[in-house]
């Protein structure tokens, strides 16, 4: 099966693309969300100046304003009705799936199914609510405080800036779900991918203005260009890693037939959780540290000032809180997508053993053992491409886009989306060899 496969995907050439009627679908449905969120980040919100934000923003950005505007892919230096983007709603995520493992009834719902699919997604959308609108009650405050960016402060404006981005964030949110479902990728993961990258003509602008002028070293720029390629490098090599475990099947009997045994690998990739732990690490950090920075605006209590200044990026807190998400996520993310005592379950009952190792029980410890020191493995990947360049890129002042978190997000969903579009044209392929063997034998 594995040769076959290979065989197929050896053969897939742009007459395969050109035949996937439902892959050209998925994609241009997928092209034209992705534009409808892009408009959507030039639309701001109403009853600010935005002169007077410009001005502001650019004496915050280099902070942890702009890693918020490069998730954001511009929208908060522009204050846009998305400015708030899908944050809210992998933070609320991340508190519904850990909820999930200590409360039996959420835990209950998980197993449900489809039913108890829906209703933990509907919880996840009530949270992200509240989360939405503490945050951007925050950042209605904060530009309350600065100097000449409200119009016309009041509870007015308060209240219009909180529906005006809980709005957009839960706009995101069902485009997001709409492209997963009809497009092709997964939509969130899409969503900040397209934030990233529409920062990238700026970002490469800004790095050589900065050399022009001096302020940014000529090997300086070529250091930073050449470590983005050494760790786009890195990326790819390790989400293409795995631990493969030896899988025996026995000689069986069929009839009067006997087949030999078959040895077959189960794969474990290096980094099981993808760049899930980065995002919901980045999210976490990113909720408190908004408001924080917002409301230091302005006569903001001493207390305030010192956790937004703590909070900052490229400073020890932040790393040691990032580092530590990071890690924390990668263990936790991993444990939900992959069972083993359910993997060992199923070899058991197709009849399939790992040499050496007592099927049942013991498999299913064999496999936790050697999945969680492949995790150890990943965790420090992820741990030290997403904080080895922030540190260097903060004490120079260049902007986050540069940075292993962004290129790890890019890369990595860059990848999965490939894939997926590569399963879909091998799948096309493969119906299309099917009809033809059926054709075949209509003629025979």
């Amino acid at each position: 099966m594995a040769s076959a496969a290979e065989q197929l995907a050896r053969n897939l050439s742009f007459s395969t693309f050109s035949k996937a009627k439902d892959l050209q679908k998925r994609i241009l449905f997928t092209l034209g969300a992705l534009l409808v969120y892009r408009l959507g980040t030039f639309i701001p919100i109403p009853g600010i100046d935005p002169d007077a934000f410009a001005s502001t923003f650019q004496q915050a950005q280099g902070g942890i304003f702009g890693l918020f505007n490069m998730f954001a892919g511009g929208a908060v230096e522009r204050l846009a009705i998305f400015a708030l983007n899908l944050i809210p709603y992998i933070t609320a995520s991340i508190v519904i799936q850990v909820m999930s493992t200590a409360s039996p009834r959420l835990e209950a719902l998980k197993k449900e199914g489809e039913s108890g699919r829906r209703k933990i997604n509907q919880y996840t959308r009530y949270l992200t609510v509240v989360f939405c609108a503490v945050q951007a009650y925050g950042i209605a405050i904060g530009l309350e405080a600065s100097e000449g960016v409200v119009s016309d402060p009041g509870w007015f404006f308060r209240i219009s800036t909180v529906i005006t981005l809980v709005g957009g964030t839960m706009f995101l949110m069902w485009l997001g779900e709409q492209m997963t479902a009809r497009g092709i990728g997964n939509g969130i993961s899409l969503i900040i991918f397209a934030g990233i990258v529409a920062t990238l003509p700026g970002v490469i602008a800004q790095t050589l203005e900065l050399s022009r002028t001096g302020s940014l070293p000529t090997i300086a720029v070529v250091g930073i260009l050449a470590g983005a390629m050494v760790v786009i490098a890195v990326i790819v090599f390790f989400e293409r890693a795995q631990r493969r475990l030896l899988i025996q099947y026995p000689k069986r009997q069929v009839g009067n037939k006997m087949y030999q045994g078959d040895t077959s690998h189960l794969p474990l990739k290096l980094n099981t959780s993808g760049v899930i732990p980065v995002i919901f690490a980045s999210s976490l950090l990113l909720l408190p540290a908004t408001i924080a920075t917002f409301s230091a605006q302005g006569d903001a209590p001493q207390w305030l000032q010192y956790i937004s200044a703590l909070l900052g990026r490229g400073q020890p807190l932040y790393l040691i809180l990032f580092a530590s998400l990071i890690i924390f996520f990668a263990f936790f993310y991993t444990s939900i997508v992959f069972n083993p005592t359910e993997t060992a379950d199923n070899l058991k009952r197709s009849g399939g053993f790992i040499p050496g190792i007592r099927p049942g029980e013991r498999t299913a410890q064999h496999i936790d053992y050697v999945l969680t020191r492949v995790t150890v493995v990943g965790a420090l990947y992820l741990t030290v491409v997403a904080l080895i360049p922030e540190v260097f890129l903060s004490q120079l002042n260049i902007s986050a886009f540069l940075g292993g978190t962004s290129l790890l997000i890019m890369v990595t969903v860059t990848l999965d989306t490939v894939s997926q579009i590569q399963s879909h044209l091998i799948a096309q392929q493969y119906e299309g060899m099917v009809k033809k063997s059926r054709l075949g034998g209509r003629r025979r």
